[in-house]
Order: structure tokens, then C-alpha cells, then sequence
């Protein structure tokens, strides 16, 4: 036990001589460390030393060269300042020696001045002196005191000043129309050289090929019965004479002719005609004939531009399609104007839009001039009106053959329009009676008058030549005989285009040598 208790006590010795052990290397570990980091940090504040004294280097060199900078600056702007005030020196040395100069100038210029000023009221008293002297001898010449003499000369000098005025104003008014007239007959050929349109006329057919003589009799029916059934349903004359495998429509209603001809034409092509199938081809050539009015009023419509027309101002165009105008389609005439008035109006810097609507309708009184009343003109007017049409452009309408008097650019561009396109040749023509008949009437109008030798009345009846005596008519009649001859045909006669009057006065001598 004992043994056992020596043995315990040795190891708790050998336990305690250990633990001192490591403790003392541990302490010893610890100074060594803390050594170490005391020596790093000497070394770090060493170097943080270093860094400092050169980032404080730097800096002074750096802000020596700012003050380098800023003192070279300031140099500079100092020398141009020096500058500009020199400059500043100068030109207000060189303006006070400006205005030495000038007050100089004006000292002398004063001098000038007031001894001119004594010369003119020395000019002034000899001119008064003079006048007074002139006064006396018009006094002792004329009998005139200076008062009448001044108010003599004043009237004088008006007389001259009024005809130099009238002669300035004549030549003026002169070269204004001359102008005037060359700018419209350029206005005109422009745009009649715009507009590419047919040179044909247009003859309303009412005549109808039949196979055979032979369907005349079924045409006329048993005791008459078919062809009074047709003339009843389609409102026309339909005339049955000898004249070989045709047949006439006649009315004086072009739509009602037209359905009238189409009735017979597919009657005729079916082979049955009584009076129940010509009112069942009659009903169906009505609904044709409405269809094909409707769409040429379209049609016309949208080929002008105009697109807020009303329906049955559309309708009543399109009747125009069947419509004509010594041998001129209307419709198609319509159009021409239209286009006209939209080059021209275009030519003058105006809108073309209203031209053109007041174009298109200016003869829309011609669908019903045969139903009511009154000139086409009006009527047309009128249909424009009631269906809410503008009233510069029912004026247009209503003016176009001076029904009323045109107060209007528009007006005068569709009268203008509307003579091109009727008058250009080939657009129109007459009967032949018709035509014969007029030209003798031109030649009978000018013959009338006294001294009148001979007429002729040439191109168609455009022109109308006068041979008068010269004996009974000197040069200035030649002109009265002219406008005279000219205003009577405008009266008496209806004709297309202008009639231009020629008088011709020629007197001659003749002597035979032997």
C-alpha cells in the first residue's frame, strides 16, 4: 500500500514537472509571437512612413505645378486685357479725332449755310422784284391783274394734266385688255389642248332592223291590237311604213324612245309578239333602261371627282345619256364642259372641284325641259336647288345662257366651257333644211341695209362677207354697217358658236393705154 502511495505521489511529481514543462514552452511560443508581430508592425509602419513621405512629395510637386499654371494663366489674361484696354485707347483716340473733323465739317458747312442763306433773300427780294415788274407790264399788255393771269395759267395747266391723264388711262385700259385677252386665249387653248375628246356627233336611233317585211303584220297584230298595246305600255309612236325590214320609234321623251326600242328589239328577237308578252318585255326593258341611266349617272359621277352628289341628282344625269343637242350626246357634252371648267379654273389659281360640279350639272335641266316648263337652264337651277346643291353653283346653272346675269368667276367659266365644247367643229351639225335655211337668212339680214352689193355667207355659217358700194358707204359707215349687221343676227338668228361679220369696201380705177 505504501508502494502504491509513493507510486501515486510520483506521478502526480513526473504530472506537475510536465505541465510546468509546457507551460514554459508555451510562454516561450507566445513572446516569440509576440516578437514577431511587434517587429511586422515596425515594418508595416515603416513602410506606411515611406508611402506618406512620397504621396507628400507628389502632392507638393503637383501643387507647384497648378500654381505654375494658374500664375501662367494669369499672365496671359493680364496681357489681353493690357491689349483690349490699349485697343479701347486707340478708338477713343481715333474718335475724339472723328469728332474733331466733324465739328470742323459742321463749323464750315454753318459758314456755308449762312452765306447762302443771305444769297437766297437776295434771290428772293430780286425774284419778288421781278414778279412785280411782270405784273405791271401783263397788266399794261393783256389787261390781266397777276391774280387772273395765275388763275389763266392754273386752268391751263389742267386742261394739259386732264389729257395727259385720259391719254394715260386709254393706253392703260388699252394694254389691260390686250393682256386680259391673251391671257384668256392662252387660258382657253390650254385647256381645250388638255382635253382629248371625240369630234364625232351622235344621231338618237329610233330606227329598228326587222328580218322580214313579214313580222310586220304580227308587229301591227289582229285589228291593230299588239301595236296599240305598244304605243299604250311604252308612251311612243311606232310608224309601220313601206320602207323595207325596218321599223320607226318616234317620241319626243329619249328614255321613254329608248325602252320603246328595246321593248321592240327583244320582241323581235323572240318571235312572240301579243300584248301580253309586250308587257312582259316592256317591264323588263324599263328595269334595263333604269339600270343603265343609274349607272352612266355613276359613271359621270366618279369620272369628274365629285362624290356627295345627291341620288336622284345622279338619276337625272344619267337620263342625260340618251339625251342630245343637234346630234351632241348631252351627257357626254356635260363631261367636256366639266373637265373645262376644272383646267381653267385651275389655270386662274381657283379651286377646281366647284368648277367641275357646276360643269357636270349645267345642263341637267335638259332631262326634263320636255316634262315642265321653262328653259333648261332654270329647270336645272331649280332640280339643283331642291336638292340642296350650293348657290354659287345653282347661280352657275341658272347663268350659263344668261337667264340671269352671270355675277361670278364660276358663271363666266362654264358660259366659257360651254361654248368651247358645243362650238368646236364636228361636235354639232343641223338638218340640212335647217342649215340652208340659216345661211339664207344671214345673207337676207345683210343684204337689207342700203349699199350693201353683194353677201356670202362662208364656213358653214361662221363668217359672212359684205360687199357694199363704195359710193353709197365711206370707211366710217363700214364700221356702224358691221356692229349694225352683227347685233341683228345676234337677235334674229339661233346659232352655235359666234357669226363674225366681214365688211368689204373696195373702190377701183381703171384706164386702158392704146
Amino acid at each position: 500500500m505504501f508502494v502504491a502511495v509513493i507510486c501515486i505521489a510520483a506521478g502526480l511529481a513526473l504530472g506537475f514537472l510536465v505541465s510546468r514543462q509546457l507551460a514554459a514552452a508555451a510562454q516561450k511560443r507566445q513572446e516569440q509571437e509576440a516578437e514577431d508581430i511587434v517587429a511586422g508592425a515596425k515594418r508595416q509602419a515603416e513602410t506606411i512612413k515611406l508611402q506618406a513621405e512620397t504621396f507628400k512629395r507628389q502632392v507638393e510637386v503637383e501643387a507647384k505645378d497648378e500654381a505654375l499654371k494658374l500664375r501662367a494663366e494669369i499672365e496671359q489674361e493680364r496681357k489681353e486685357r493690357q491689349s483690349e484696354v490699349r485697343a479701347a485707347e486707340n478708338r477713343v483716340a481715333q474718335r475724339e479725332e472723328s469728332l474733331d473733323r466733324r465739328t470742323e465739317s459742321l463749323d464750315s458747312r454753318e459758314h456755308q449755310l449762312s452765306s447762302m442763306q443771305g444769297q437766297v433773300e437776295k434771290r428772293q427780294r430780286d425774284l419778288e422784284a421781278a414778279e412785280a415788274e411782270v405784273g405791271k407790264r401783263l397788266v399794261a399788255v393783256a389787261g390781266m391783274t397777276p391774280d387772273e393771269a395765275k388763275e389763266e395759267l392754273l386752268d391751263s395747266l389742267r386742261d394739259e394734266v386732264a389729257h395727259e391723264s385720259a391719254a394715260i388711262i386709254r393706253d392703260s385700259e388699252s394694254r389691260t385688255k390686250a393682256e386680259a385677252d391673251k391671257r384668256a386665249r392662252n387660258i382657253l387653248s390650254l385647256a381645250i389642248q388638255r382635253l382629248a375628246a371625240d369630234h364625232t356627233v351622235e344621231n338618237t336611233v329610233s330606227t329598228i332592223h326587222i328580218p322580214s317585211d313579214e313580222l310586220k303584220g304580227r308587229i301591227i297584230g289582229r285589228e291593230g291590237r299588239s301595236i296599240r298595246a305598244f304605243e299604250q305600255l311604252t308612251g311612243t309612236n311606232l310608224i309601220i311604213d313601206d320602207t323595207p325590214e325596218c321599223v320607226t320609234i318616234s317620241c319626243f321623251e329619249p328614255v321613254r324612245r329608248e325602252i320603246g326600242k328595246v321593248t321592240m328589239e327583244n320582241l323581235i328577237a323572240d318571235g312572240r309578239i301579243h300584248p301580253a308578252r309586250i308587257e312582259e318585255m316592256h317591264n323588263k326593258a324599263e328595269a334595263l333602261v333604269n339600270q343603265r341611266v343609274r349607272e352612266a349617272g355613276e359613271q359621270a359621277v366618279f369620272d369628274v371627282g365629285i362624290h356627295d352628289l345627291h341620288p336622284e341628282l345622279v338619276k337625272t344625269l344619267g337620263k342625260l345619256r340618251y339625251r342630245t343637242s343637234y346630234g351632241q350626246n348631252v351627257l357626254n357634252h356635260s363631261l367636256e364642259v366639266s373637265y373645262l371648267c376644272g383646267m381653267m379654273a385651275s389655270e386662274l389659281g381657283l379651286d377646281p372641284i366647284p368648277a367641275r360640279r357646276a360643269g357636270l350639272l349645267h345642263d341637267v335641266g335638259k332631262a326634263i325641259d320636255r316634262e315642265l316648263e321653262g328653259s333648261h337652264a332654270v329647270l336645272g337651277a331649280d332640280l339643283a336647288r331642291r336638292f340642296g346643291e350650293k348657290e354659287h353653283i345653282v347661280h352657275a346653272i341658272e347663268a350659263h345662257h344668261n337667264d340671269v346675269e352671270p355675277n361670278s368667276v364660276l358663271d363666266v367659266l362654264v358660259q366659257a366651257a360651254d361654248a368651247v365644247s358645243a362650238a368646236r367643229p364636228g361636235a354639232r351639225k343641223e338638218t340640212l333644211d335647217a342649215y340652208v335655211k340659216r345661211l339664207e337668212k344671214l345673207e337676207e339680214i345683210a343684204s337689207s341695209y342700203d349699199g350693201v352689193e353683194r353677201t356670202y355667207a362662208i364656213q358653214a355659217g361662221r363668217e359672212v362677207r359684205v360687199m357694199v358700194e363704195p359710193e353709197k358707204v365711206d370707211e366710217a359707215k363700214t364700221v356702224v354697217l358691221a356692229h349694225d349687221i352683227a347685233s341683228r343676227i345676234e337677235n334674229e338668228l339661233q346659232y352655235p358658236g359666234q357669226v363674225k361679220v366681214v365688211v368689204i369696201r373696195e373702190s377701183r380705177a381703171i384706164g386702158l393705154a392704146k
